[in-house]
């Protein structure tokens, strides 16, 4: 019988459902790649928002990754902080733009 998800969750990911000095992660898999796929799916669907801030703006590549990263940190975002955090740094990753310190904010 195949399983329910045909994808793989990156270690990173699952890391953020992992408390400091456990092993496992707190949530059951079908919660994490609930969350991964959504994740996953926005830091897609931001691409071209970003691309365009950068272009419409002329600002940096940083610049549009912090003001993204904020607006993620909204409630109403619908992610956590670490989701957002990762969020932004898979969004880094399918740009090819250089990743934003962990803070979220420049120079952290």
């Amino acid at each position: 019988m195949p399983s329910e998800s045909q994808f793989e969750i990156p270690p990173s990911f699952i890391a953020l459902y992992v408390e400091p000095g456990r092993l496992k992660p707190h949530a059951p898999r079908e919660v994490i790649a609930a969350r991964y796929e959504f994740c996953e799916d926005l830091a897609s669907m931001l691409t071209e928002h970003a691309a365009e801030i950068k272009g419409d703006l002329k600002v940096t590549e940083e610049d549009v990754l912090v003001r993204i990263h904020r607006g993620l940190l909204a409630q109403a975002s619908g992610v956590d902080p670490k989701e957002a955090q990762w969020v932004i740094t898979r969004l880094a990753e399918l740009l090819n733009w250089p990743r934003l310190a962990s803070s979220g904010e420049p120079g952290a």
